[in-house]
């Protein structure tokens, strides 16, 4: 629709598919805006972080990865996007400790403390796993299986829920 003369299109623009506001890749539950881009940019920094900008091609694929796993963990809500760039960021950074760990023609100073980085890296990241799942209601849930039960002679097995009277720990 014509803008009337003396007046602004004041209607937001809405980003193409796969795109936020800023022409940045879409990462965010919200799907636009500041809140998507700056997201996408803490993505990207940390994603990028070390590397050579003319090693586009790395880059690129660095970052399509980065993207396809905050979209693979599918976050619900704004905390759960922070909680996702966390994971892609710890997980990004443990793997490149592990890889300077890696390198044989370091001293071992270098070596250990990039194991030691790698170590709390991937527990940094473990942490964050349980967190996320324990704001999305997953936690708690214990199954207790029973493979195999032997019942001697004279004795007697019960097979199913059982509760007893008074609730938990009733007598």
């Amino acid at each position: 629709m014509p803008v009337p003369a003396g007046e602004t299109n004041t209607a937001p623009v809405a980003p193409s598919e796969g795109e936020g506001k800023g022409g940045l890749p879409t990462v965010s539950v919200t799907g636009r805006g500041e809140w998507n881009d700056v997201l996408a940019m803490q993505i990207m920094q940390a994603c990028a972080g070390g590397l050579d900008p003319a090693k586009k091609d790395i880059l690129g694929k660095r970052l399509r990865a980065a993207l396809a796993v905050m979209k693979g963990i599918e976050p619900g809500d704004i905390l759960e996007d922070m909680a996702a760039a966390q994971l892609v960021a710890a997980h990004h950074a443990a793997m490149q400790a592990y890889g300077r760990a890696a390198n044989p023609d370091q001293p071992f100073a270098v070596w250990r403390e990039s194991l030691n980085q790698a170590n709390r890296l991937s527990r940094t990241f473990a942490a964050l796993v349980e967190a996320l799942n324990r704001h999305r209601g997953k936690s708690g849930q214990q199954t207790v299986r029973v493979e195999h039960v032997t019942v001697n002679q004279g004795g007697q097995a019960v097979v199913g829920a059982v509760e007893r009277p008074g609730g938990r720990g009733g007598r």
